[in-house]
């Protein structure tokens, strides 16, 4: 895990560096930098996990044709190295998975593609054709930024570096802040800056450097084909699942630092280091995991258990509200892109801990979205029956008489459950989702941007994942709302920065193509019952794990927030968004949360990090648009 950067265009080695620089803690055991000369100049900063001696970055080949920086690892390497040297190329390094990307190009093209599996976001230099290209893996686990302005064409694994080169200024979209507050997220392809695009999962980039011009086109998305001949076969699909995960848990622990695992007690951690147990065999496993001092926000009994249960060398820290709040300032003076999503912070704090042991994790992250694991999967049957039978002025009256149920701040509490769900069921099925995840639902964006909102507009990602899959249910669209937007958008984008900002790389063994090529064709009914999330999943992993692990409640990983928010712990600047919101409103619902009237805390944070991120000095240079 690294960080890339370059551009073709205006700029030297001075602006290459300003860019290296603003990332550096993403590659802290080397660097390098490439330049062709005259416009073209590629940068790399080096978190070594395998090949530490010769996999320094850029990489050329022999004939300096082909050029590269890579950030990411390619865990079929070993399998197309051997296929290449079949085919007559002949390698330089001993198992650089970097170097196997440049001969897979020349002897496959962009095609190359298709035959990885792994995690990547790379820049390759066709020198010869005179093209440059950029790639991002299926589900974005990889960051990667660009922007095109005018013939000069800049890209970066983070906003702060990109807007280090001066053709980038860095002006807050106005339609990126209406997706921020409607998702708790700036999803793929937008980003918080104008003029600024991410390279979206599953999608590749060319660009001309004779005509100067890119294109961006899609190689691969998820489909889900399910099988119905599966449900008799499930002792198979059982068999079939473990060897695959297996496999991709093998192919994660393979690197030349250390390893280990985050076991937070729920069933998806817990497979994994059951298995990688088995794949080391015998030979320790470091686990760790992060707990709470609110008891309805820790799991650290659970994860205790498992690793007793399993043997893994376990390592447990509990979190004060004191010290999570203080660190609030190492986090966001440091992230690349504002998050609404609170877990970030025990989730950066589980990476410290787990960096002083070992420098790649092995997570649980994408079980959840393929297997329809989170709790709205029980909302859409009741869901669908409450839109049949309720009358709008029936809903309205509804809402009220829920609104009076006192607040409460615990974890996943049953008022917030019910808030939510009533808050999705006043909107299309298109949206529900986004508005049951996200900080605000559209009246409540309506009256913070003091205009009607445009719901297709502002939810045209959501809408397209939705109705992608003409024909499907309604689990197989909110799976593929899950894996398309929020896992992209949210889980893995908290994880690389959570990792990153600790020089950790996080490896996430439920993406293995291989796996999901299997998950994809089997059937919802599979997967949810109707009361039984990650079924067929569970029933998996029966001879590994036991039923009191398989078949607990799952709590989520969050932090007191609401009620930091309330006393006073935390707190806004309703005035710091002025000439982008309405204040009046960000004042009123502020007020609403502290006096218990209401909880805001979704939006609350959603706005506390955006407001921390606007105060770095990389974006106060800029003006609003």
């Amino acid at each position: 895990m690294c960080g890339i950067c370059g551009f073709s265009g205006v700029g030297g080695q001075a602006e290459l560096s300003r860019m290296m620089d603003a990332m550096r803690y993403r590659g802290p055991d080397g660097e390098g930098q490439w330049s062709d000369g005259k416009d073209i100049h590629l940068g790399h900063l080096r978190l070594a996990i395998i090949d530490l001696e010769s996999g320094q970055q850029p990489l050329a080949t022999i004939d300096n044709k082909l050029v590269i920086v890579f950030n990411g690892e390619i865990y079929n390497h070993r399998a197309l190295r051997k296929q290449l040297e079949k085919l007559g190329h002949q390698f330089q390094t001993s198992h650089s998975d970097t170097e196997v990307l440049l001969h897979g190009y020349q002897q496959w093209g962009i095609d190359l593609t298709r035959r990885l599996n792994g995690m990547w976001a790379f820049a390759l230099l066709d020198r010869e054709n005179g093209q440059l290209w950029l790639s991002r893996d299926r589900f974005g686990k990889k960051p990667l930024f660009f922007s095109q302005n005018g013939e000069n064409l800049i890209f970066s694994s983070e906003l702060s570096s990109i807007v280090a080169h001066p053709a980038v200024s860095p002006e807050i979209d106005k339609r990126s802040l209406r997706k921020y507050f409607a998702y708790g997220y700036v999803p793929s392809p937008s980003s918080m800056l104008q003029g600024v695009s991410k390279l979206a999962a599953g999608h590749n980039l060319l660009f001309d450097l004779d005509t100067r011009k890119s294109k961006v086109h899609r190689y691969w998305r998820l489909s889900l084909e399910p099988d119905s001949s599966l449900i008799a076969k499930s002792d198979e699909v059982h068999r079939q699942l473990i060897d695959k995960l297996f496999s991709a848990v093998e192919a994660r622990l393979d690197a030349d630092v250390p390893v280990g695992i985050f076991l937070s007690g729920g069933v998806d951690s817990a497979a994994i280091a059951a298995l990688a147990i088995s794949a080391r065999k015998g030979k320790p496993i470091r686990s760790f995991s992060i707990g709470f001092e609110d008891p309805s926000f820790d799991e650290t009994a659970y994860s205790d258990e498992v690793a007793k249960i399993l043997g893994t060398t376990h390592r447990t820290e509990i979190l004060s509200s004191s010290r999570c709040l203080e660190l609030m300032d190492s986090i966001f003076s440091r992230l690349d892109e504002p998050l609404g999503d609170s877990s970030l912070v025990p989730s950066f704090l589980m990476c410290s801990m787990a960096s002083e042991e070992v420098t790649v994790a092995l997570s649980g992250d994408g079980s959840d979205e393929l297997f329809a694991g989170y709790d709205p999967f029980r909302a859409l049957a009741p869901a669908g029956f409450y839109g049949k039978i309720m009358p709008k002025f029936g809903h309205s009256l509804l809402t009220r008489m829920i609104g009076v149920i006192p607040v409460s701040h615990r974890n996943m509490s049953l008022d917030f459950k019910m808030k939510k769900f009533l808050a999705g069921l006043g909107y299309d099925a298109g949206i529900r989702n986004p508005v049951w995840l996200g900080p605000l639902p559209p009246g409540h964006l309506s009256r913070l941007f003091g205009e009607r909102i445009d719901t297709e507009d502002t939810y045209s990602e959501a809408i397209d994942a939705w109705f992608y899959q003409q024909g499907a249910n309604d689990i197989d669209r909110t799976l593929q709302f899950y894996t398309e937007m929020y896992l992209q958008n949210d889980i893995l984008v908290k994880m690389d920065r959570a990792g990153m900002l600790n020089s950790l790389e996080v490896r996430s063994p439920f993406l293995d193509i291989d796996f999901v090529d299997l998950v994809r064709r089997i059937p919802s009914t599979m997967k949810f019952d109707g009361k039984q999330t990650k079924k067929v999943l569970k029933e998996s992993l029966h001879p590994l794990l036991p039923l009191e692990i398989l078949y607990r409640s799952k709590k989520g990983f969050g932090i007191p927030i609401g009620q930091w928010f309330q006393d006073g712990s935390l707190s806004i600047n309703p005035d710091a968004l002025r000439g982008l919101v309405d204040t009046d409103f960000v004042k009123r619902i502020y007020s609403e949360h502290r006096d218990g009237v209401a909880d805001w805390r979704s939006f609350l944070w959603a706005h506390f990090a955006l407001e921390r991120w606007m105060q770095r000095p990389e974006f106060l240079r800029g003006r609003y648009c």
